[in-house]
């Protein structure tokens, strides 16, 4: 049994279990037939996936593991905010008619801003300090920026990451305002556990612990019965993640610089809504 799936099926047992639903309340979010999508929640939820150990990929059900990593390389390598620049259609939803959803995600991380050593963005400061100030405990991104949330087509849901180096290990906390379980929840843990390994390596550090820290974990009503039945879905040991050696610099990592080996979900035929 893959780590990532017993905390799955702990988190969701919970919510399920003791969560709040807000059918007593209006709510933004929405099915595509317009009827609310209303939710059952726990605030304040802590997982922690040490790296070093294996990889932390559901086997409960399939994630789409090179398309969460090209979302990925598309936000933090890219720097995108244009889902022409995407492989996939997941954007599309929240795209205007030039492709873009506004200030928000990539372009975030885009902004240049000055500092002693010069004009960096965000993901370039990380990538000086993990090489030059690796002791510093501000080696932090922040993409929720108020001053710009009136031009997101929407506000971005994991939007902070603080890295940490202990010795030679790479530590990281992902800030998450809102999960949706079912859809999101392995898909952002992935991406992540991948941006941890790519920074480490470019770094020349190993790495360590992701934190993620989720404040509002929920599922919604209609995913409530395929939840249900992923819980006593069959299990399989964590594939094995590789990342080519070769690669050094950030931004040569493509979507085949990772590998897994021995990746085996259990089927799964459910199609899952997607609130918007």
């Amino acid at each position: 049994m893959s780590y990532a799936d017993i905390r799955f099926i702990e988190n969701c047992r919970d919510i399920l279990e003791n969560g709040v639903w807000d059918t007593d309340r209006e709510v933004r979010p929405h099915w595509e037939d317009g009827t609310p999508a209303h939710t059952v929640k726990k605030f304040g939820i802590v997982n922690r996936y040490d790296l070093q150990k294996e990889f932390p990929i559901l086997t409960l059900r399939r994630t789409y593991w090179k398309t969460a990593v090209d979302e990925l390389l598309w936000i933090w390598q890219k720097k995108s905010n244009n889902v022409h620049d995407l492989n996939a259609k997941i954007w599309d939803e929240w795209a205007d008619e030039t492709g873009s959803i506004g200030k928000a995600y990539g372009y975030q991380l885009s902004v240049k801003h000055h500092y002693p050593e010069g004009d960096m963005d965000q993901v370039d400061r990380v990538l000086y300090d993990l090489k030059h100030n690796p002791a510093s405990r501000r080696i932090m991104t922040n993409i929720y920026n108020f001053a710009d949330l009136s031009e997101m087509h929407l506000y971005p849901c994991a939007y902070s990451m603080t890295f940490n180096v202990s010795g030679n290990v790479l530590n990281a906390i992902l800030n998450q305002r809102s999960q949706d379980m079912l859809a999101a929840n392995n898909w952002n843990v992935v991406q992540y556990a991948v941006l941890v390994h790519m920074m480490a390596q470019v770094s020349g550090l190993v790495p360590g612990e992701l934190v993620h820290v989720i404040a509002d974990a929920h599922i919604y009503d209609r995913h409530v019965p395929i939840v249900e039945k992923m819980l006593s879905a069959p299990q399989s040991p964590a594939p094995k993640f590789t990342v080519d050696p070769a690669v050094t610099d950030f931004y040569a990592f493509t979507r085949d610089s990772f590998k897994l080996e021995g990746y085996t979900p259990a089927p799964f035929e459910d199609q899952i809504p997607i609130a918007i």
